[in-house]
């Protein structure tokens, strides 16, 4: 990779303004929004995440895939041999995400413009959504760790905003404080695996990090200790278990938080931090084993769960813990442009699959529950044509978007784990089976809701509908991206984030490629999978209609999955009470008999010294004078004695 720092304005001003546009957006509509009439506020709010999307549209057009452009902004931290910069990188890599966030990002804001605009917080919403993009945007565009770190706790802080939104509900201010706390778990893990780069490696900027440790022995303690505590960090972001159950409570939040953090940004974040490290993570080839087991484990963990949940956006949380951890899965493989490239074609149909959901509970009033729906296919065919379309995409049909990314990583499995290939296989049917039952549970057969809800449902206005369109088109075409070889065509992503790849396959062990007749087999295994969990799920719901069982009639392993296998329970006993008890306990032990009665009895011993001394004060010159003969008589005896 060739690295250059431009003077030319008219490269860096758009660098420049991609993070500063979303960051002038709120302060605006965060110091003068009461000012603005709400319609002002969120076009205002929209109009400076497309400009960042249109200054990320002329970067992509003017970099090319092999320069790597740093943006000095200024000198931060100096301290001994140690300089830290507030800087910017633009590589491949970066633009990559850069062009979802903003791209998406920008979707979801307009999208946000028709399902908030009743909304009497709409102002603070959109506030909130551009300090989250901007924040974001720093995380993926700064040029070393402390500046990722940077955007890395805005994000946390922002998506406690924006799930907390609705404040006055407490288990929604609970469900924001469980996604902050539990972020800050991963996020510990993360900081020290800076102190321990820095302290090692006596630097933070990206590049100088892996030249440095691409001079250790692979496998070191050194660096599995690092990429272990990345790792964790990565945990948190990307709910990966054991850190998955914020994810799905961050449902809380109105339904565009829910695309904008479960798609396109927030939970990406900790794919993102393992495939620019990638040099770091290769050379510890024991971390890359547990991320391995981590993302399968969570893969087929979340996918189970999401068979049995009947809130719609439940569904999808659960889908997109399970396709985060067949993204892990991928970097463990050490297949790290294929990672990213289903974290693209994710972000399409995820952030379709939410804005659909939202439709739906938009034309219903507010109704979550698939239980009470059914028939809305003829009531909402924009809405049903997209949803139906990003669900094939997520199960794998072939030919679309999920199908290349899936494909892709499985063959990876196949060519190094059999078994992990098996397990990854079957995660994928399941989540056809189960996204294909929250389809025809939807939109299927008849009404199952109340007749005067059935009145009023309607399609829902143009600036929601606009950005299902955009985001199913790109979940049909977003594939074209990463066309197989066995298509004789160039994996143009591949190609693209070659340079910043291309240095850690110098530490990976090379597996055999598989054939074009191997390949071949598994895309028809694929597609036929898929297709058979969509229909097995079709002759359930549709041709026999039935009808998720209550949930007080469940027994046995059913039950066990409706309730997520009580993970938050366990967690509630413990963790959560025996903190409490121990917070009670040092309260009362420490607190209160050991601070509180320290100094009380400081004051009281200083009370006490004080009275005493106030006796001696009396005003009387003769005592004064008393009282100095008598120290010097005193004072003369002990001297003559010594």
């Amino acid at each position: 990779m060739t690295e250059q720092i431009l003077h030319d304005s008219a490269f860096i001003m758009p660098g420049i303004l991609i993070p500063l546009l979303p960051l002038i957006g709120f302060l605006i509509n965060g110091l003068f929004g009461k000012y603005l009439p709400k319609a002002a506020a969120s076009w205002l709010a929209t109009s400076a995440i497309l400009g960042s999307f249109l200054c990320t549209v002329y970067v992509f057009m003017n970099l090319n895939a092999a320069d790597s452009v740093t943006i000095d902004l200024f000198q931060w931290i100096a301290f001994s041999k140690v300089n830290i910069g507030f800087s910017f990188l633009i590589d491949p890599l970066t633009v990559v995400m850069l062009l979802v966030i903003t791209g998406i990002g920008f979707l979801i804001h307009l999208y946000s413009i028709g399902y908030m605009h009743d909304d009497e917080g709409v102002t603070r919403f959109f506030t909130y959504l551009n300090l989250f993009i901007f924040f974001m945007l720093l995380l993926v565009m700064g040029s070393n760790y402390l500046v990722m770190f940077i955007g890395w706790e805005g994000v946390g802080l922002c998506s406690y905003l924006l799930i907390g939104f609705w404040f006055k509900n407490d288990a929604y201010n609970n469900a924001a404080k469980k996604a902050f706390v539990m972020n800050r778990i991963g996020d510990l893990g993360f900081l020290l695996g800076m102190f321990f780069i820095l302290f090692n490696f006596g630097t933070l900027e990206y590049g100088a990090v892996a030249e440095q440790a691409s001079k250790l022995t692979p496998n070191s303690m050194l660096l599995v200790a690092i990429t272990l505590l990345l790792f964790v960090g990565a945990m948190g972001k990307s709910a990966q278990l054991p850190l998955y159950t914020w994810l799905p409570d961050a449902m809380a939040g109105p339904t565009p938080v829910s695309a904008l953090i479960h798609a396109a940004t927030m939970v990406t974040a900790g794919i993102y931090m393992v495939v620019r490290s990638n040099v770091l993570f290769a050379m510890a080839p024991h971390t890359l084993d547990v991320i391995l087991i981590v993302g399968v484990a969570t893969s087929v963990f979340a996918a189970v769960i999401g068979l049995m949940q009947n809130d719609i956006k439940k569904v999808l949380a659960y889908s997109t813990v399970s396709q985060l951890g067949l993204m892990f899965a991928a970097l463990g493989l050490g297949a790290f442009s294929s990672g990213m490239f289903h974290v693209v074609t994710h972000a399409f149909f995820k952030a379709c699959l939410f804005l659909g959901s939202g439709s739906v509970i938009h034309a219903l009033h507010g109704e979550q529950d698939i239980r009470k729906m059914g028939g809305l296919k003829k009531l909402i065919p924009i809405t049903y044509l997209t949803f139906i379309t990003a669900s094939f995409a997520i199960s794998g049909f072939p030919l679309l978007s999920g199908f290349f990314s899936k494909d892709e990583i499985l063959a990876h499995a196949f060519e190094q784990n059999k078994l992990v290939w098996g397990i990854l296989s079957i995660s994928s049917m399941i989540t056809a089976f189960y996204m294909f039952r929250l389809v025809y549970l939807t939109f299927f057969g008849t009404f199952r809701g109340t007749d005067e809800t059935k009145k009023h449902i309607h399609e829902s206005p143009i600036t929601i509908t606009l950005p299902l369109i955009a985001l199913c088109i790109l979940s049909v075409f977003g594939g074209i991206l990463g066309l197989p070889s066995v298509f004789h065509a160039t994996h143009l992503f591949a190609t693209y984030l070659s340079s910043v790849t291309e240095p850690s396959k110098a530490f990976l062990y090379e597996h055999e490629a598989i054939s074009h007749s191997a390949e071949l087999m598994l895309m028809a295994f694929a597609g036929i999978a898929a297709i058979a969990s969509i229909w097995f799920a079709y002759q359930k719901y549709v041709t026999k209609g039935e009808q998720p069982a209550d949930e007080a009639s469940l027994t046995g392993l059913n039950k066990w999955i409706s309730n997520k296998f009580y993970v938050d329970e366990l967690y509630d006993k413990a963790v959560v009470k025996p903190m409490l008890v121990l917070s009670d306990l040092f309260m009362v032990v420490v607190d209160k008999l050991i601070i509180d009665l320290s100094v009380n009895a400081i004051a009281w011993f200083v009370g006490l010294t004080g009275r005493i001394t106030r006796l001696f004060q009396t005003g009387n010159t003769g005592f004064y004078i008393f009282a100095m003969v008598l120290s010097m008589v005193v004072l003369f005896v002990i001297r003559l004695l010594a």
